[in-house]
């Protein structure tokens, strides 16, 4: 309401435009749009395109190269770098004497700010263009008159001026004044909050009194309204940024964006490292200060620790991994809309689906129409084809069927020839049924309905056996209702048709009409199972997953094709048996129950709250406008590329093909995403807490810094360039069977695990540089040293840490990465191996290239401390090794 209020309340010249077209008749409006009910040509609507831009609305993400650019190169990382290179310019250049001026350090300084930023930059373009073209494979298309015909063009290429066709099921693509309508219902939540559907009447206009309330127009429709029934012809008024949609979008955030548990975890490890850098970055600053007495020099290393302790690569690898991921789940023909839900979409334990399509072969065809004798009746099929042949509401698969049948038994250009439309009263969820107005030329009208069994008996006063009518007495209603009871046991899908002669007509047909009618047959739908149907599901199962249906479909049809495909039939619950139920007892029956049938849209999603309250992660498939609700409850909503446009809207992720098999692929590269981003974010933090531990030790007993600020950050680059190749790891079988989600409490856990495993060995290292490896190679030790002497103890001393706090950092990755042994029981993907080994490689040789070394001030560290490296190595992996088996002694997962 408070959008409602708002819109309401900003008065601008489109909403005075909008007024005035609402007051003006239909041929009045079209003359004002320079339209005609024939659309424009193709020329006309190239030319407004080109004044008026596409038809979408701007987003508050900035996706110009320019924005990435400059994304890029303003992190924590490049700005503590470019501090740095700051500091230095001025103490080793500018005030320093001529003969002692120095610009290495500067340059290098700049060229790692060079790099980061280009990587990140290339990194983020390559992701949106990415993600630009998994999106353009979908199809999301209106139905326009241009050219005096009727055809789908892309929504963005709407123009003003254009001639519309709507009908259930559609998203209003722009704003439109309604030239004709038939029983038209919408709900306008997206703009109003208001969920209920209100009936749009292109004749009638807003009353004066109620002139500023505009939203509520009779008339006039907007762009995010959904067509819940009915069907409607308009001509477009507003489009893109200029529409009332457009515009709400600019004044206020989108407060619909689903939370997903990707972003909850990002938010907590985001509060945990600045919790961690608010406390030891002081700490460092302090001690340094302190013990060393230079606080610039202990300012600058705190600095570099505290982004030391940020993993910097987080948003690229992160981003980097959902786009690998997307691109190889779009091989499998799944297209991901919203990134952050692939972490979701591998989490799920529960799927919620509609049996038809993905469990059976969404092939529907009419098995039988039945006379109310059971046996086969060509008037039957006549009726059921006059229904389904003339209605413009939503048409389905019956339908479908029903006019192939029709094509085939019957000779329907006669049909099309003798009869001629009335009227429509569209489907709808709640009377499930629809009805047509026809007239056969010479001859009266008829009204012809069908529908649900129970809602067509209710409406229904009598029945044709042969040629006689009788009154439908209630003994007949149970012959009736077993004949279904007993198609639905053969699997069949049963509809009940039914008719009235000559209805009386007050103005134009509407649910009223739906009564006194006779019956006259039954229509049975057979939609046979998936050949691999069966297979999917039992893997689905190995997966963790649970797979529940649910339906508007009747108990028996659905049991009959759950009990072929292997779901567990003991319990079917409807819609009924909620009723007077407990909040306990409703938990305990959505968990035990696989079988839902005769839902209504509000009762799916319902159901869907009430498994994610029991802690589930649940993901629903739907493609009709009556999962829609289900879909937006749901942590991670699936639709089809044939879906419904609001289906398509609602949906995180789209299926090229409706496809439990394409979806148990895309759930297991979910899972793979998952891992490799969680190694990431783990290993690295349990790896830079490591770090902050050995610095805190040596800032506080040794009598210099134990690294410079720029050596700190380089081996930190270096790491993270490494890191990249992560989501090109392997993951192992076992942990894509089990459902993971993100449980960032027991991050801490882990870094206090594994992070003093590696301190230990920096210490070592420490008590090995400074007590035996820098008084060999100076010859003597760091207290009886001369000042020339203290500068190659310490350059040595940072050579040596630099090697080895590089080397452990790398190789815990291996470690890692599987709760098995590395290298003999697992082992990294080729791309992983060469990172890792070729990372350490380039850090050691660093302090042995005499230029490298001078401008990092490295010092002359001996060869043989190569081996020393080596053994420090294997003793470390052995230790982690050890350590792992401990914590999994109370743990489940590793990663």
């Amino acid at each position: 309401m408070e959008k409602n209020k708002l819109l309401m309340n900003k008065k601008t010249a489109n909403t005075e435009f909008v007024k005035q077209i609402a007051r003006q008749t239909p041929e009045e409006a079209l003359k004002t749009l320079h339209s005609s009910l024939d659309g424009l040509s193709s020329a006309e609507a190239k030319e407004r395109l080109e004044k008026n831009g596409l038809n979408e609305v701007a987003t508050k993400k900035h996706n110009t190269k320019l924005h990435f650019f400059i994304e890029s190169f303003f992190t924590p990382f490049t700005m503590v770098l470019l501090l740095l290179a700051t500091v230095s310019l001025f103490t080793d250049y500018v005030f320093v004497p001529a003969d002692q001026k120095d610009l290495s350090t500067v340059i290098i300084m700049i060229t790692m700010i060079i790099i980061s930023g280009l990587t990140s930059f290339i990194q983020n373009v390559k992701t949106n263009d990415a993600v630009e073209d998994l999106l353009n494979m979908v199809s999301v298309t209106t139905n326009i008159r241009r050219n005096q015909k009727d055809e789908e063009i892309s929504t963005k290429q709407v123009v003003v001026g254009d001639i519309i066709n709507i009908h259930a099921g559609d998203m209003v693509p722009a704003d439109i004044r309604l030239l004709k309508t038939k029983d038209l219902f919408c709900s306008s939540s997206s703009l109003n909050g208001e969920s209920t559907p209100v009936e749009k009447i292109a004749t009638k206009k807003p009353d004066q009194k109620d002139m500023d309330q505009y939203l509520d127009y009779p008339d006039v429709i907007y762009q995010g309204t959904t067509i819940v029934s009915g069907s409607g012809v308009g001509v477009v008024l507003a489009t893109g940024e200029q529409t009332v949609f457009g515009r709400l979008a600019k004044d206020i955030s989108n407060n619909d964006v689903k939370e997903t548990n990707f972003d909850v975890g990002i938010k907590n490890i985001s509060k945990l490292l600045l919790t961690m850098t608010a406390i030891i970055a002081p700490l460092v600053l302090v001690i340094n200060g302190l013990t060393k007495g230079n606080w610039l020099n202990a300012l600058l290393f705190a600095i570099a620790t505290a982004v030391g302790l940020t993993p910097e690569m987080l948003p690229v690898i992160v981003t980097s991994n959902l786009v690998k991921g997307s691109l190889e789940m779009s091989k499998h023909g799944t297209i991901v809309k919203k990134m952050n839900s692939i972490q979701n979409f591998g989490a799920a334990d529960v799927l919620c689906t509609d049996k038809t399509g993905t469990l059976t072969q969404n092939k529907v065809v009419l098995e039988r129409h039945y006379n109310l004798d059971m046996k086969e009746n060509p008037q039957v099929l006549r009726l059921a084809y006059l229904n389904s042949y003339f209605q413009t509401g939503m048409h389905d698969l019956m339908d479908q069927a029903i006019i192939d049948a029709a094509s085939d038994e019957l000779d329907v250009n006669e049909i099309k020839h003798d009869y001629t439309k009335v009227d429509e009263i569209p489907f709808d969820f709640k009377r499930r049924r629809m009805s047509v107005v026809v007239k056969r030329h010479g001859d009266g009208r008829i009204l012809v309905t069908k529908g649900a069994a129970e809602e067509m008996l209710a409406c229904c006063n009598r029945v044709q056996v042969g040629s006689h009518i009788n009154d439908l007495t209630d003994d007949y209603k149970e012959k009736v209702l077993k004949h279904i009871e007993d198609l639905n046991k053969d699997g069949l899908r049963v509809v009940l048709l039914a008719y009235k002669n000559n209805p009386a007509q007050a103005g134009e047909f509407n649910v009223s009409d739906e009564k006194d009618l006779i019956l006259t047959g039954f229509l049975a739908f057979l939609d046979p199972p998936k050949d691999d149907a069966k297979d999917v599901l039992k893997k689905l199962k190995q997966d963790g997953i649970t797979v529940k249906i649910l339906t508007g479909d009747n108990a028996a049809v659905t049991k009959s094709v759950a009990s072929r495909v292997g779901l567990n039939t003991k319990y079917i619950y409807s819609e009924k048996d909620f009723a007077g139920k407990s909040d306990d007892e409703v938990k305990k029956m959505v968990e035990e129950c696989s079988l839902f049938v005769k839902l209504s849209p509000e009762s799916k999603a319902r159901i869907i709250q009430i498994l994610k309250e029991n802690g589930h992660t649940v993901a629903y498939m739907g493609d009709g406008i009556n999962d829609t609700p289900a879909m937006k409850k749901a942590d991670v909503a699936i639709s089809v590329d044939t879906a419904v446009d609001i289906a398509k809207k609602s949906a995180d992720i789209i299926l090229l093909h409706k496809s439990l098999l394409i979806l148990e692929h895309g759930v297991r590269i979910g899972r793979q995403i998952f891992a490799n981003t969680m190694k990431y974010i783990k290993i690295t933090l349990s790896s830079n807490f490591g770090n902050i531990l050995s610095i805190l030790v040596a800032s506080s007993f040794l009598p210099f810094l134990p690294m410079l600020p720029m050596q700190l950050l380089i081996l930190d680059l270096i790491y993270g360039t490494s890191c990249l190749s992560l989501p090109f790891d392997r993951v192992g079988e076992k942990y894509l069977e089990v459902p993971r989600k993100w449980e960032t409490k027991k991050l801490p856990k882990f870094m206090f695990f594994f992070g003093p495993t590696s301190s230990i060995f920096d210490v070592i290292t420490f008590a090995l540089l400074y007590f035996w490896i820098c008084p060999s190679t100076v010859g003597t030790s760091y207290v009886a040293a001369t000042p020339g002497q203290k500068a190659v103890f310490m350059a040595i001393f940072w050579s040596g840490w630099f090697i080895e706090s590089l080397w452990t950092q790398e190789m815990v990755i291996q470690a890692l990465r599987d709760p098995a042994i590395p290298f003999l029981q697992q082992h990294s993907s080729g791309v992983v191996m060469l990172a890792t080994i070729g990372a350490g490689l380039i850090g050691t040789a660093m302090p042995y290239v005499p230029s490298l070394a001078k401008v990092m001030k490295f010092g002359p560290i001996p060869e043989y401390y190569v081996l020393v490296v080596l053994v420090l190595l294997t003793l470390y992996i052995a230790l982690t090794t050890v350590v792992k088996h401990w914590y999994m002694k109370k743990e489940k997962f590793l990663i």
